[in-house]
């Protein structure tokens, strides 16, 4: 386990990054915006699972597979970016559901979340750069070191991205009061998705804020 001093280094550093916004967190705002903070909540939850995911890969050792694989990282990349794409222009098409309709999707809602960050092949590359500086060998497992750090970046994203969230919901209450402003809020959700989904597949390999 790491000790203590390590583990607050971590949590400051990890806090640190995670106050800047990021692909994902503007993803969740943006669902938080456009259908309530229930709908965040839900597609954070999905995001964070994808985070984990991420977080366990990392103390197993496959996100270096996924990072030296150009070929891989590539067919990831450009996955994630359509999927994105996919949703904005799904977003822009359709017609607008009630209530009860997008209550009971949540599932979905948590699949989307999960894709997004599961396609985003950049937390790989991330975890491999960030987790390590905060291991130490000679503390014990290096397994259980980074599966620990992992875990605790992913709950800690799981608070951040909810605050953002609730904070969104807050905003879009007031934004959706009205048939026409609940539509532009729309068209203005498939844009950011698309958005992001460009600027994924027009960005390189290295990594910023990925949560």
């Amino acid at each position: 386990m790491p000790d203590g001093s390590t583990l607050l280094l971590f949590v400051g550093a990890s806090l640190a990054l995670l106050a800047v916004p990021g692909p994902a967190v503007l993803y969740v705002v943006t669902r938080s915006l456009d259908q309530g903070p229930r709908a965040g909540i839900v597609s954070v939850l999905g995001v964070e699972t994808g985070t984990f995911v991420y977080a366990l890969s990392a103390a197993a050792g496959l996100t270096g597979l996924i990072a030296a694989s150009e070929i891989g990282f590539t067919i990831v990349k450009y996955a994630g970016a359509a999927y994105l794409v996919y949703l904005g222009v799904r977003k822009l098409l359709e017609r607008e559901e009630p209530q009860e309709a997008l209550s009971s999707a949540r599932s979905r809602l948590y699949l989307r979340g999960l894709l997004v960050q599961m396609l985003n092949p950049k937390i790989a590359i991330f975890f491999l750069a960030f987790l390590p500086q905060f291991v130490d060998a000679s503390s014990g497992s290096i397994v259980v070191q980074t599966l620990v750090l992992g875990t605790i970046f992913t709950l800690l994203a799981a608070v951040t991205d909810s605050a953002y969230v609730l904070l969104a919901g807050a905003v879009g209450g007031w934004m959706r009061s009205g048939r026409r402003a609940r539509r532009r809020l729309a068209k203005l959700s498939g844009g950011v998705y698309i958005g992001l989904g460009v600027s994924a597949a027009l960005s390189g390999t290295s990594h910023a804020r990925t949560s």
